[in-house]
């Protein structure tokens, strides 16, 4: 991989070729195909999935670009630990195993301004392999190979402290649904759900969020895999079987440096014991890690279980549709989330996961009436609160709806909350950053958004436009660049604060591209209109953006 300018803005390249390509072809053509459509569907899903775009797929070959060098690393890595997977099956003779960048068969090389550009941005170790002579290039050019796999794993220095503080920190993977039906699947998400949810309310824990550990969901993985992406000590790992009225979920500790097993357990119930079930598992868990907690630590973080066990079914649906995120799923899980509250009119969480779905609704566009909509989230929340005060979604969402009104101090009461129920949700985590930048406060702002991507690595794309509104305000325009462009599909506000970003640099021309583009998207915006919806406390941080969008040649 290597940079190159391409219209005044840094891109990483990502080059990949096949070894022995030719080889593997005239022994057998088809199978050779084969793979090679397999590794292309491969390199297409994780290029897309770290914003890259792929260019060229000439022969055995592909090509790649992203505006981030961070992306172009993320996806080789992965690509090449799925490719690794993938042929475990296959025979060491045809095996077809691909070159990314100057690096042997299986792996990946950069160059050494690849290699600056992401100092202290990826979990990776760097071996300088000195200055190599490339086709086409006249100078001698300085790689640096990447050690992941087993390469990292027999290397102490590649295998990346954790990410979090130092406290046990731990990561429960998607379970495997043995109920043989595949309309399951969503039970077995949602046992894992709450079991992510109810460890992370220890404060002496740090829990991964779900939105990572279910990237490795269908995937054979190796525990020293998730350390190594995720940073953790400890891996759960498990499977859910339901027949009629009955549950067995099986699961294992796992000690992620060394795989070894800590402990492991099968559990028997009723299905409608699976809130005591639940309990259980989580203190098995908690009881074997380091640093044990107190019976008044576990009475603490205990919920208020429904009446109806037939209403939490409905809850665990509504929430596995409410996470794919479309127009009609989103439908889908308000329909389930009312018969949750029609079988028990008194179940707080799901009215905390109707108001969070109408919350969806009303910032993805799905519905055309925003002042509705946000009405019956509140109301929604409102009644979750006098069911269940200490409903953690409740008071996230409050915070939200603060902000949204510029009632701050409000806000700040409700995140505390939530941040008191539990400490490890990464979009708790991420609000407080938020909260801090309108108050005012963007350098700690930042602290909280970089812990928040800590606890859920897969998901800082998600929360990309709030660290780079809080590095803007701290007046680090070129990184706040970089965090804007993690952003997949940007939306026209975003647009507003890249034109921003770069006049602030003074590359004018970019910020008139940019202006152009916000411009598009939104014909009529306007710089008083646009700040004056924005929550921002402090008049100079208003001041600020605003000086800087006129620079950019933005309209009042």
């Amino acid at each position: 991989m290597t940079d190159t300018g391409i219209r005044q803005r840094l891109a990483a390249i990502l080059a990949a070729d096949a070894a022995g390509y030719s080889r593997l072809m005239a022994s057998d053509e088809r199978a050779a195909l084969a793979a090679l459509d397999s590794a292309r569907a491969v390199f297409r899903s994780r290029i897309e999935a770290n914003h890259g775009r792929v260019i060229d797929t000439a022969g055995d070959s592909v090509l790649a670009v992203f505006e981030a060098a961070s992306g172009a690393i993320t996806s080789a890595l992965e690509i090449q630990n799925e490719l690794a997977a993938l042929q475990e099956v296959t025979s060491e003779e045809r095996r077809m195993r691909f070159r990314i960048g100057l690096a042997e068969p299986g792996g990946v090389s950069v160059s050494a301004s690849v290699r600056e550009a992401v100092r202290n941005r990826v979990a990776a170790s760097f071996d300088d392999l000195g200055e190599q002579t490339v086709k086409n290039i006249a100078a001698p050019v300085r790689v640096f190979r990447i050690a992941f796999g087993a390469a990292a794993a027999q290397t102490p220095a590649a295998a990346p402290a954790p990410t979090g503080p130092d406290k046990p920190s731990i990561a429960v993977l998607p379970f495997a649904n043995m109920s043989g039906d595949a309309q399951q699947e969503y039970f077995a998400d949602g046992i894992v759900e709450d079991i992510i949810t109810e460890l992370s309310r220890y404060s002496e824990l740090f829990v991964i969020a779900r939105n990572s550990t279910f990237t490795y969901k269908g995937r054979s993985v190796k525990v020293q895999d998730v350390r190594r992406d995720l940073g953790v000590h400890y891996v759960v790992e498990g499977s859910v079987r339901r027949a009629g009225n009955r549950v067995r979920v099986t699961v294992q500790l796992i000690d992620a440096a060394t795989g070894a097993h800590i402990w492991a357990d099968r559990y028997d119930r009723d299905f409608v014991d699976l809130f005591e079930l639940q309990d259980e598992l989580t203190r098995a868990i908690v009881a074997t890690l380091p640093g044990r907690l107190g019976g008044a630590e576990e009475e603490r973080v205990r919920r208020k279980p429904p009446r109806d066990m037939a209403a939490f079914d409905y809850l665990i649906a509504g929430k596995i549709l409410h996470h794919r995120a479309t127009r009609e799923d989103n439908a889908e899980a308000l329909r389930l989330l009312d018969k949750a509250i029609e079988l028990d009119p008194r179940f707080a969480q799901a009215y905390a996961w109707k108001a969070c779905t109408i919350g969806q609704a009303m910032t993805r566009g799905f519905g055309d009436d925003t002042g509705g909509l946000e009405a019956r989230a509140v109301e929604a929340v409102n009644k979750a609160l006098a069911l269940d005060e200490n409903d953690v979604e409740c008071h996230r969402l409050m915070c939200e709806i603060c902000m949204e009104r510029h009632q701050l101090d409000q806000a700040v009461v409700h995140n505390d909350r939530a941040l008191g129920l539990n400490p490890n949700d990464p979009r708790i985590v991420a609000q407080k950053g938020e909260l801090l930048t309108w108050l005012g406060k963007p350098g700690e702002g930042e602290d909280w958004l970089k812990m928040a991507s800590s606890l859920d690595p897969h998901g800082t794309h998600t929360r990309a436009h709030l660290l780079g509104r809080a590095l803007f305000g701290s007046r680090r325009y070129a990184e706040a660049l970089e965090a804007y462009k993690q952003i997949g599909a940007p939306r026209y506000s975003h647009l507003a604060f890249l034109a921003a970003c770069y006049a602030q640099l003074g590359r004018d021309a970019e910020a008139r591209e940019q202006t152009a583009a916000v411009l598009k998207l939104e014909p009529d915006f306007g710089i008083k209109r646009f700040v004056r919806a924005l929550a921002y406390r402090e008049m100079n941080d208003r001041n600020h953006l605003e000086e800087a969008l006129r620079k950019a040649g933005l309209p009042d």
